[in-house]
């Protein structure tokens, strides 16, 4: 139960005095007007000043702490939000507050993910984790176990998963509209690889950046301008992953929630041979799930990123000369297909076939909301790390095989383990730098 519920137990059995009397010196929880929730953010630049601005725009919302290792960005932050304190390190952030804050928005680089979520958690904390959930398969179960063991509200940053297009597209496949699903196509033409064997010339580190607190868990290295921050990290191994998981996970989601999918049997990529620095700049990602009852026995799901992005209309079985959406996915049944581009609505096909079909009536929610709701109990998250855990878990196996191109990779959902190859197995992990361990990490 959050503090807050707690307090307001308190306030409602009409026994504040002798409630608050019993709280311990460290919980400042007390200080705080009912029906506040109060939020610490680490990342408040690109993506975390959008994640910064959703979160605080609920009226329940008071924006209480703000970190990020880019002095300046910090700065900007801290303006819109004079009374948060600030911070360049979550670690002392949280360890410092502690209940003095109430749930934690995590909006960093890939690599930081888990370490900044796992530490909020470690310390009772809700947290609401931008996407893909982890930048390893290991952290990913890890996040979700602890999640579920501490009862902890979690929210992954996939915005879109609320939007309306999505939920109907939900649930037209789960009454049947186009039966059994055998099929599932998904793509995105953006392009966050990088096939050259060797990074540009180290240079000096911005003075606004802290480029150690920057690197985390990672292993030390010189700066890079233009590469590591603000912006190319998706595209390197160490930090990023690639447009699979950048794009990958928003639009691998609605498929993989409306089938209800589990793990993978298998994962076999088809791109250049690896150069251990940055992820292919083009992939063809094929994977086998087991069947659901939304699905034949076995479904087939392919993702084609980059210049193979795109399919062709006629290879998945559109009529030719139908013009698909840069980024989209296609469910191929067994009596149609459902169309759903990125961020739009979803188109039938046989036209002629669906043009009297009565679409379901779905509402839209506000993501960012339903998280901060969900913490002050009110209703659920929708995609809790419980969800987002075992499909970043399946999105990341298609990372690791794309550096062993063409090798199927067997998937050991259980034992998290691929048995077939030794050295992918190897990938599911990283070793954290000394000094930024995690409990429960690493």
């Amino acid at each position: 139960m959050s503090q807050l519920l707690r307090r307001r137990q308190v306030l409602k059995s009409g026994s504040a005095a002798l409630g608050l009397a019993c709280l311990t010196k460290a919980n400042v929880f007390a200080a705080t007007p009912v029906g506040k929730f109060r939020t610490a953010h680490i990342g408040v630049g690109g993506m975390g000043a959008a994640d910064l601005g959703s979160i605080s725009s609920h009226p329940s919302v008071e924006v209480a702490a703000l970190c990020d290792v880019d002095s300046t960005r910090l700065a900007e932050a801290s303006a819109k939000h004079p009374g948060a304190k600030t911070f360049s390190d979550f670690r002392e952030m949280i360890d410092s507050l502690g209940d003095a804050i109430d749930g934690v928005v995590v909006s960093t680089p890939d690599h930081t993910h888990a370490p900044a979520a796992m530490t909020a958690m470690n310390a009772g904390k809700p947290v609401y984790c931008q996407k893909p959930l982890t930048h390893e398969v290991f952290e990913a179960r890890r996040m979700r176990e602890v999640a579920e063991q501490k009862n902890l509200v979690t929210q992954m940053g996939i915005q879109i998963h609320s939007h309306y297009a999505y939920r109907q597209a939900v649930a037209m496949i789960q009454e049947g509209v186009i039966g059994k699903v055998k099929e599932v196509h998904a793509w995105s033409n953006k392009n966050w690889g990088y096939d050259q064997p060797t990074l540009p010339a180290a240079g000096p580190v911005p003075k606004d950046l802290d480029f150690n607190l920057w690197l985390g868990t990672a292993a030390k290295r010189d700066f890079v301008p233009g590469v590591y921050h603000p912006a190319n990290w998706r595209k390197l191994l160490d930090f990023g992953t690639g447009t699979l998981g950048d794009m990958g996970v928003h639009i691998f989601d609605t498929p993989y929630g409306a089938l209800e999918l589990t793990a993978p049997n298998w994962a076999k990529t088809e791109c250049r041979q690896p150069t251990g620095v940055g992820h292919p700049e083009r992939n063809l990602v094929e994977y086998e799930f087991p069947q659901t009852k939304y699905t034949t026995k076995t479904m087939k799901w392919k993702w084609y990123d980059g210049s193979f992005a795109p399919p062709e209309a006629a290879a998945v079985g559109l009529p030719e000369g139908t013009k698909l959406p840069g980024q989209g996915s296609l469910f191929v049944g067994e009596e149609g297909h459902l169309l759903l581009p990125h961020i739009s609505e979803a188109t039938l096909f046989p036209i002629a076939k669906f043009k009297d079909y009565k679409r379901p009536d779905v509402a839209g929610e506000d993501h960012y909301h339903q998280w901060v709701n969900a913490c002050m109990g009110n209703g659920e998250a929708s995609a809790p790390f419980s969800f987002g855990g075992p499909l970043t878990e399946a999105l990341l196996l298609g990372v690791v095989a794309n550096r062993f191109p063409g090798q199927p990779l067997q998937w050991d959902a259980k034992g998290l383990k691929i048995t077939n190859n030794e050295a992918a197995n190897q990938l599911l992990r990283r070793n954290y730098r000394d000094g930024f361990e995690v409990a429960g990490l690493s």
